[in-house]
């Protein structure tokens, strides 16, 4: 059984350097947030319309993922979406410039395909378009491309479950077929693009379509380039406004780091200091797993989240609930030493008496956690989220790490030594091995 407990021990080390590595064999490379490397912080206001008058929770929620997806297509690395209120949404940008996820998101990408009503000799008069039952929500696979005269077009495919619709209409405005059955006497007709209800182009159905087409509106590059991504990502339900912007600066983000790590090194020194000049022995290897604590949840913070300097607060709190947990069972263990035992029977003793009061705190503090997640805005959920793996894992490091270096110290008979372990007054014939 010690073989299999020391392996997993080795293992979860072994894991939380390859995690580290990963991320950059230069550095550790962790996710930081908005205000450690400063960046961009946009909040978004959703607008109601003549269709919806009511902005409920499940809208919020779809505009919330068209946001993600959005941003997800430009490529922004480590942004945060997250509600805020009824009908607001915080996008933080960290590290780079905001302007291109601004610029698509107050985009609400409505796209509609429409065809005349009737036909007109009258080129003064304004043609009358009418929706042909097809829209963004039918096409796919959207690309901004240059045709042979270098210029932008958005080149798109038709869903399966919407190609023969497709193929219907095209086929219809090929032969100059009106809404109304009437043929037009100037052959095919155009199909109109509307994006936002705003006119794009009207080309001419040169052949029935089914796979497929192109839009074209005399687009730049970037418009080219963000019509696609919006498409790809799909229309809000509600259109954005765009009430908050602020911007921190890369300096500003690194002080702040730097002064949070300042704050844990010097929390770190304090603790060890304590821990080795009060139990010595016990301290030592406290410090052990801590440092073996620290290693993992880095290694794990750099795959799993973004650090802000709450995430920070939370880790650091982590550190002192994992130091509460060691200061518990050395206490245990001098206190079955001094009530008699011998000191592996007090070790064993001291671990179980105080496994009871340190499941139950780390339980207790892991049910706030989970409520702040379930109720709280995202600088606190980026507070409770590390607390809580942090908790999880200063766990495993008192109970499983602190316990196996105790237990395979006490073991040299040099180290049984009643000043090492920081118990004094023992009696010389209690204080043998049992």
């Amino acid at each position: 059984m010690k073989i299999f407990k020391w392996l997993s021990i080795i293992t979860v080390l072994i894991l939380g350097g390859v995690f580290l590595w990963l991320g950059n064999p230069q550095k550790t490379n962790l996710k930081l947030g908005l205000d450690l490397i400063g960046g961009a912080q946009l909040i978004f206001k959703a607008e109601k319309t003549p269709e919806i008058q009511n902005i409920d929770y499940k809208i919020m929620q779809s505009v919330e993922k068209n946001i993600q997806n959005r941003i997800n297509l430009t490529g922004t690395a480590e942004t945060t979406v997250q509600k805020v209120g009824n009908d607001k949404i915080l996008v933080e940008i960290p590290g780079q410039s905001p302007d291109v996820v601004k610029r698509r998101l107050l985009k609400t990408a409505k796209l509609e395909f429409k065809e005349l009503k009737e036909w007109t000799n009258d080129k003064n008069k304004e043609p009358i378009w009418v929706n042909s039952g097809l829209s963004g929500a039918d096409i796919k696979n959207v690309q901004a491309l240059m045709d042979n005269n270098s210029e932008w077009m958005v080149n798109f495919e038709i869903k399966a479950e919407s190609a023969q619709k497709f193929a219907e209409v095209t086929g219809r405005l090929y032969k100059g077929i009106l809404p109304n059955g009437e043929k037009a006497p100037s052959g095919s007709l155009p199909m109109a693009i509307f994006l936002d209800d705003e006119f794009l182009s009207a080309p001419r159905v040169q052949a029935q379509l089914n796979t497929g087409g192109i839009i074209n509106g005399s687009f730049t590059k970037e418009k080219a380039e963000d019509l696609a991504a919006n498409l790809n990502a799909g229309a809000l339900p509600v259109p954005l406004k765009l009430i908050s912007e602020r911007t921190v600066s890369a300096t500003l983000g690194n002080e702040s780091l730097i002064k949070s790590l300042n704050a844990g090194l010097i929390g770190l020194a304090i603790i060890a200091l304590f821990f080795i000049g009060v139990y010595r022995l016990f301290g030592l290897l406290a410090c052990i797993a801590l440092i073996s604590y620290i290693i993992i949840s880095l290694g794990l913070f750099t795959k799993t989240i973004t650090l802000t300097s709450e995430g920070i607060g939370g880790f650091i709190l982590s550190i002192g609930m994992a130091t509460d947990a060691n200061i518990l069972i050395f206490e245990r263990i001098k206190e079955e030493v001094r009530n008699g035992k011998g000191i592996l029977r007090a070790a064993e003793e001291g671990f179980a008496r105080a496994f009871p009061s340190i499941f139950d705190s780390n339980l207790n503090t892991l049910l706030v956690c989970t409520v702040l997640l379930i109720f709280g805005t995202g600088l606190v959920k980026g507070f409770a989220i590390t607390l809580a793996l942090g908790v999880i894992i200063s766990f495993f490091s008192a109970i499983v790490l602190t316990r196996e270096l105790v237990f395979l110290s006490l073991k040299v008979p040099f180290l049984q030594n009643k000043f090492l372990l920081g118990v004094e007054q023992i009696n010389n014939e209690k204080n043998r091995i049992k």
